[in-house]
């Protein structure tokens, strides 16, 4: 099991617990939109290091990112798995072929 799987299984245990006991689960419990409101923060702040060029915090950065993208889908019921059998299912198709078959 990957760190990725780990965290995206600790996630999913943290609906369960205290509010009071993690910080998972008190994101959690102010629900979805606050869990998108902190990702899109996260994601910010990861741009602003992208544009600085500091490499040490733009790998901090990232890392609050993928942490919160996983609480954001945790709070929606979308499984870590769900994300990558789509990639998976977008895997060897252009880029430009994936946007069109969106419509």
């Amino acid at each position: 099991m990957s760190a990725l799987e780990r965290l995206a299984t600790t996630i999913a245990a943290r609906k369960r617990a205290d509010p009071e006991s993690s910080w998972t689960a008190k994101l959690l419990a102010k629900g979805a939109e606050k869990c998108a409101e902190k990702f899109g923060e996260e994601a910010i702040e990861a741009i602003i290091e992208a544009v600085k060029g500091d490499r040490a915090k733009l790998t901090a950065e990232a890392a609050d990112v993928i942490y919160h993208l996983l609480v954001m889908l945790a709070a929606r019921d979308v499984t870590l798995a769900d994300v990558l059998a789509e990639l998976e299912r977008r895997e060897g198709q252009s880029g430009i072929a994936e946007k069109a078959s969106r419509g």
